[in-house]
């Protein structure tokens, strides 16, 4: 799964401004009814907070795909969001400072779950439903956490947050398609096995598994020569580690990420993953890790991206997928970079006495359109899964779809 915060991704919010023009003072007798006016205006355009000591940023985007879909037995275009920490969303974060080099801070995200939030739409449902919420056009809590933090020191976050490992080998790609192309199964995973009523997401190998924000303490270091770790503790028991690393050389752009994480809960990572995926992993603690790497030629454009992950039960399931994707990122217009991409996904799910459970594999090619001046991004792709369950009586679906959508941020 796949939840996904892709928090943080997730790292795509931008901040709108606006501008106003005024108009010459009349310095008669109208002159206080005008600045009054021109104050009304501002106030009316502004967001307002609740002192002046700390700050408050609003960001967010707003995003929806139309979907045509066929899995060999049935067909149809759905009109849907991007899936559940990629829907439409705001944040609002802000912060004040304690000290020189010191300061505290909060985070408030709020996603607006449609009807049709992916991972919720399969062959009988095209509208869905919130996954985190379990109900329908829901606005639920992301993300609700303070901070304290020291410039030289790092930060600490209390609250309900993303772990630190959470979509760490997905934010490394930083080609511009992350979002409507990473390996977790938003896009497909609600669906069934063609005329069956398995879901396929009980086949698809866990690559996000660590995926859902909890209760948790959490501390990331500063950066030191590109380099930076960060750890969490949460409800109800796990814990994790994450370390990444981002630099330039010679024009090349490089950046890794690594992270392992281990429940002693039934509820942990991997095993909190929703709908059916749960079934086949459920029964024991889960340790987890997974790794990603981008690395991008900056005067070509080309670019390359790969990821692994791999999930052990102690009941004997075992999870393991790697994900590829490469292509170039290029400014051929004046509206900003244009990338186009192919990508590839191999897993599996086994038991530990070498008997296969499922497999799975997807490939894909597409294009993606930024429009700088609207800090939006347009896209346009086409995938193929063949998701099968292993056994006598198991089952197999190529399932086959193409997407147009586009994403705004604010």
């Amino acid at each position: 799964m796949n939840k996904y915060s892709l928090s943080a991704l997730v790292a795509a919010g931008l901040l709108a401004g606006y501008a106003t023009s005024a108009s010459a003072a009349d310095l008669g007798g109208n002159c206080c009814a005008d600045l009054e006016e021109r104050i009304a205006e501002l106030e009316a355009t502004t967001a307002r907070k609740g002192n002046r000591k700390v700050s408050l940023t609003v960001s967010g985007w707003v995003s929806q795909q139309v979907m045509y879909w066929d899995d060999g037995f049935e067909s149809n275009v759905y009109v849907s969001d991007i899936g559940t920490t990629l829907s439409s969303n705001v944040k609002f974060t802000g912060q004040a400072t304690i000290a020189p080099g010191y300061s505290a801070g909060y985070v408030m995200h709020l996603e607006t779950v449609s009807s049709e939030a992916l991972l919720g739409i399969n062959q009988n449902a095209d509208n869905g439903r919130s996954i985190l919420a379990d109900r329908p056009n829901a606005v639920q809590v992301v993300q609700s956490y303070w901070f304290i933090k020291s410039e030289a020191l790092g930060k600490v976050s209390v609250g309900l947050q993303s772990h630190a490992s959470d979509n760490t080998a997905i934010l490394v790609d930083g080609s511009g398609s992350l979002v409507p192309a990473n390996y977790v199964a938003f896009d497909y995973g609600g669906f069934f096995h063609g005329a069956s009523a398995r879901p396929m997401i009980a086949d698809i190998a866990c690559m996000d598994c660590n995926g859902v924000p909890n209760n948790a303490v959490r501390y990331d270091s500063p950066s030191f020569a590109g380099f930076s770790v960060s750890a969490s503790w949460g409800e109800d028991d796990f814990w994790d580690v994450a370390a990444r690393y981002a630099g330039e050389f010679s024009g090349i752009k490089v950046a890794v990420a690594a992270a392992y994480s281990e429940s002693t809960d039934n509820n942990g990572p991997g095993l909190n993953q929703l709908g059916a995926q749960v079934q086949p992993l459920q029964g024991g603690d889960s340790q987890f890790f997974q790794v990603g790497a981008y690395v991008q030629h900056v005067p070509t454009g080309l670019f390359l991206y790969g990821a692994y992950a791999t999930l052990d039960v102690d009941n004997g399931i075992e999870s393991d997928s790697w994900y590829a994707k490469a292509g170039i990122r290029q400014r051929w217009s004046s509206l900003g970079h244009t990338v186009l991409f192919g990508e590839y996904l191999d897993g599996n799910i086994d038991a530990n006495n070498g008997v296969g459970l499922s497999e799975n594999n997807l490939w894909g090619v597409g294009v993606v359109q930024e429009i700088d001046a609207a800090a939006m991004s347009v896209w346009l792709t086409y995938r193929s899964a063949d998701v099968e369950q292993l056994g006598i009586n198991g089952v197999q679906t190529d399932f086959d779809y193409v997407k147009f959508g586009a994403l705004i941020n604010f």
